[in-house]
């Protein structure tokens, strides 16, 4: 019996720790395909709590033949951007503006880590997040780097629990340009979620 109850509570845990699946119509994804001038690259941003200096969330935005956003296990969402499972279309510079801005408050800053690919490289990031699927909580650096491992040029990448961890390594790539970005709105990001419900990412 109590062997009973252990298996029970172990396959309890693993629904827990299961990801819920976000798959926008494919006519949405291709009307907020959007495609950048900048030379292809591949962005980390690291959102990092200002009292402690540990890092509390990961994501890639990658910039090739079009240019989207890989936030596992993110708590981000704007309604007129479509997503499949932790991939965010139609990632234009406003849309942008709207993510760093969710992200950099108080008590939190958001680490920028820019390094220019060839456009194979970007196409093969962003095939890769695209097939990596939905992610569970507590598993965004995970994603992240399991993510880079793979791609010709960040094979220096660590496997990784830790925001951390990955964004120094990543800071030793070749030619990577990195920026702190900081604000101060109120951890519950009201005016930053107001503004971005008034605002169309896909204009501009």
């Amino acid at each position: 019996m109590l062997r009973l109850l252990l298996c029970l509570a172990a396959v309890s845990g693993l629904t827990a720790c299961g990801a819920q699946s976000v798959w926008a119509p494919e006519e949405q994804v291709q009307a907020a395909r959007f495609t950048s001038d900048e030379p292809t690259s591949i962005t980390l941003y690291t959102v990092v709590n200002k009292n402690s200096g540990s890092g509390a969330h990961s994501a890639i935005l990658v910039n090739g033949s079009e240019r989207v956003i890989f936030d596992p296990a993110g708590t981000w969402h704007h309604p007129k951007l479509p997503e499949r499972n932790d991939v965010h279309f139609g990632m234009t510079d406003k849309a942008l503006a709207f993510y760093i801005d969710y992200h950099a408050r108080k008590t939190y800053d958001v680490i920028e880590q820019k390094v220019q690919v060839s456009p194979e490289v970007a196409e093969l990031v962003l095939r890769r997040v695209e097939e990596y699927g939905a992610v569970p909580k507590a598993m965004c650096t995970q994603a992240t780097s399991s993510v880079l491992r793979g791609v010709p040029g960040f094979q220096s990448m660590p496997s990784t629990w830790y925001p951390r961890k990955l964004a120094d390594a990543f800071g030793e790539l070749p030619g990577v340009t990195t920026r702190k970005i900081t604000d101060d709105d109120d951890d519950s990001n009201h005016g930053v979620l107001l503004v971005q419900a008034n605002g169309d990412p896909l204009e501009g």
